[in-house]
């Protein structure tokens, strides 16, 4: 096939984790002979904020990782449809775009036979309601939501007629669990942005706090961290890191025995099944991971065999003692968590199902079905 994606930037993950299931699926469609285009905004403010914080050099060691990854940059005003999806059979938009390039694509779609698909993987749909019912997905051919809650909001709101989910996963082409060299580094990591306040009080009692009472050494990667946090984090004695690089966050769970995930509070009281990105990243590195609440509505997982679940700080700091102390234990734990991301949550079990919605739109069984690997 081929595709043509509209994204916020596959250059930058600085607080954009979109750019990192995006680059899996690229890489995905890319090994099995499908032609990807990606178009990004010029001046993003991603790739901006990357640039100016650190400086172009960042771009070329992206490429180390991912040597096939590359972009195309537009303006609203300059960008000619016409030409950028002449041969197209799949086209892509994201919902973290102008709603006028949304609009402006699907006015495009009616006088083309290609089939175009909206991509939401946010919480935006419940939590910026009004601004998401603003999109014009009247023209399109359908949605893919990474939960089914969000799939279901589509359908019930009457955005769309027709709707898919479509889970993240993890790139096991980048992360996979690393050999650690030498000694760890310490007991904890931890990567994550601090974001909109959406999860202060739970990062204080499910990280920062548990952390400083049992003395561990621990170290946090992320961006947007105001003041007061930064001195939560060296109150007590957590080493603050600063931006991580996705595809340098399996190098650095290798350094330690232990990772937590602290979700978002839209996630946990609206958008149950969803667990982002992050958790399916920590278990294909090898780590074992321990979970704040947040309901697996969709069983994607096996609580209490893939990581462990805890309902409240001092639960957080029982299972971490557990977990430190019983190497074992941890290495159990890790195992089962990485054959479940192996078995289940690859992104090339997110584009075999991309293919067969594909072969449910119409799309020539030839275009789609080039190459598919076996997956566990």
């Amino acid at each position: 096939m081929n595709i043509t994606l509209f994204y916020h930037s596959i250059l930058s993950d600085w607080n954009h984790g979109n750019a990192h299931f995006l680059r899996g699926i690229v890489h995905e469609l890319q090994k099995r002979g499908h032609q990807v285009k990606v178009y990004e905004p010029q001046g993003g403010w991603s790739l901006q904020n990357l640039i100016e914080g650190y400086g172009e050099e960042k771009l070329d060691e992206l490429k180390q990782y991912y040597p096939n990854i590359s972009t195309n940059f537009y303006t609203l005003d300059t960008l000619d449809l016409d030409e950028v999806l002449h041969g197209a059979d799949l086209v892509l938009v994201h919902e973290w775009n102008d709603h006028e390039l949304v609009r402006h694509v699907g006015e495009h779609r009616t006088s083309h036979n290609y089939q175009l698909l909206f991509h939401d993987t946010h919480h935006r749909a419940v939590t910026e309601r009004e601004s998401m019912a603003k999109y014009d997905l009247s023209h399109y051919d359908g949605v893919l939501a990474f939960g089914n809650v969000i799939r279901e909001l589509y359908l019930r709101e009457g955005w769309t007629q027709r709707a898919w989910t479509w889970h993240e996963a993890a790139d096991t082409s980048v992360f996979y669990p690393h050999e650690r060299q030498g000694d760890y580094a310490g007991d904890l990591v931890w990567v994550g942005n601090w974001g909109d306040e959406e999860r202060t009080a739970e990062l204080h009692e499910f990280l920062i706090n548990p952390v400083k009472e049992l003395g561990l050494k621990a170290k946090i990667f992320g961006v947007r961290y105001p003041e007061h946090a930064l001195k939560a984090l060296a109150d007590a004695g957590i080493e603050y890191g600063g931006w991580l690089p996705n595809y340098k966050a399996p190098e650095e769970f290798a350094k330690y025995k232990v990772t937590v995930h602290v979700p978002r509070r839209p996630y946990v009281e609206a958008l149950p099944g969803i667990p982002t990105i992050r958790p399916f990243e920590a278990l294909a590195c090898g780590i074992s991971l321990i979970t704040s609440p947040w309901d697996d509505a969709e069983h994607l997982f096996a609580p209490g065999e893939d990581f462990l679940v805890v309902r409240s700080g001092a639960e957080m700091k029982e299972q971490l003692q557990s977990l430190l102390s019983d190497p074992e234990k941890a290495a159990t734990l890790a195992q089962h968590g990485l054959q479940t991301i192996l078995g289940h949550h690859t992104c090339a079990h997110r584009v075999n199902e991309l293919e067969r919605i594909c072969l449910e739109l119409g799309i020539d069984q030839a275009k789609v079905i080039l190459q598919t690997p076996a997956v566990v």
